[in-house]
């Protein structure tokens, strides 16, 4: 069975006013373990009416891939300015239940939750997964609200971060969850490992007894970074599957990104 594992929604996505393409941290994730050649299994959810339109470019990847139905596929349309992504949340998946999540990840000890609103996976199904394996969570899949119209993010979370051994989070969600980056808010949230990343500023590594900034490659001709904060998470967790301690995975989930990011 595979080591690694990443399990979420497939999304239909509408950028900038365009035609609707697949999105969802489950393809940019499959995307970067692809490249990286890692054994790795990838388990999304969609609507039935989607699934013809969405899973074959999850597919295509190669990697091992296990469908789900949802009464309704996660939908978002955006736009960025400047760095900035504006979302309107136009559709959210079914929760992934307990049974479900286990089931779709198998035997894989470490796991990336792909989640996009905090109704994904409720506490129940990160604690189904948590006593076996080892999960990376975005926090944007924690911060967000399940309502439909422009995307809102709060703090209220609860307790899920007890299942949670590597959290994923940039700046702006760090604001939300503890007011600040500073590391020692971070340490407060009780997580063993916590990777803020800075765009073109780099990322910092913040754990118990480590505290590293990594910074990030120059890049040129960046065409989309839609997805970049998936491809960092799914090289993250794919190095430290492999025995790298979290400064070399960090590392190794920069150049990954920088490579995605410099696409076309």
């Amino acid at each position: 069975m595979s080591e690694l594992a990443v399990v979420g929604h497939l999304t239909r996505d509408v950028i900038a006013g365009g035609a609707p393409r697949p999105g969802g941290g489950v393809l940019y994730s499959a995307q970067a373990l692809a490249r990286l050649g890692a054994d790795a299994l990838v388990a999304a959810s969609c609507a039935e009416a989607d699934r013809d339109v969405l899973l074959p470019a999850l597919e295509s990847y190669g990697l091992p891939v296990r469908w789900f139905p949802s009464t309704a596929t996660t939908a978002y349309s955006f736009h960025y300015e400047g760095d900035r992504r504006i979302m309107s949340q136009d559709a959210v998946g079914d929760p992934w239940t307990p049974d479900r999540t286990v089931e779709a990840v198998a035997d894989a000890s470490w796991v990336h939750v792909a989640a996009l609103t905090r109704t994904d996976f409720p506490g129940d199904s990160l604690a189904a997964l948590a006593p076996e394996r080892r999960l990376l969570v975005d926090a944007q899949g924690l911060l967000r609200t399940p309502e439909v119209g422009p995307l809102r993010t709060d703090a209220a979370i609860g307790d899920i971060l007890r299942y949670v051994a590597i959290l994923k989070l940039n700046d702006e969600e760090a604001e939300t969850l503890v007011g600040s980056a500073d590391p020692g808010r971070l340490r407060s949230l009780g997580v063993p490992e916590v990777v803020l990343t800075l765009g073109s500023q780099g990322s910092v590594v913040v754990t118990e007894d480590q505290l590293e900034r990594v910074p990030a490659p120059a890049l040129e001709g960046v065409v989309d970074p839609t997805g970049a904060g998936d491809t960092y998470s799914a090289a993250y967790l794919a190095s430290r599957a492999l025995g790298a301690d979290p400064v070399e995975a960090a590392r190794t989930a920069a150049a990954e990104t920088s490579r995605f990011l410099s696409r076309g």
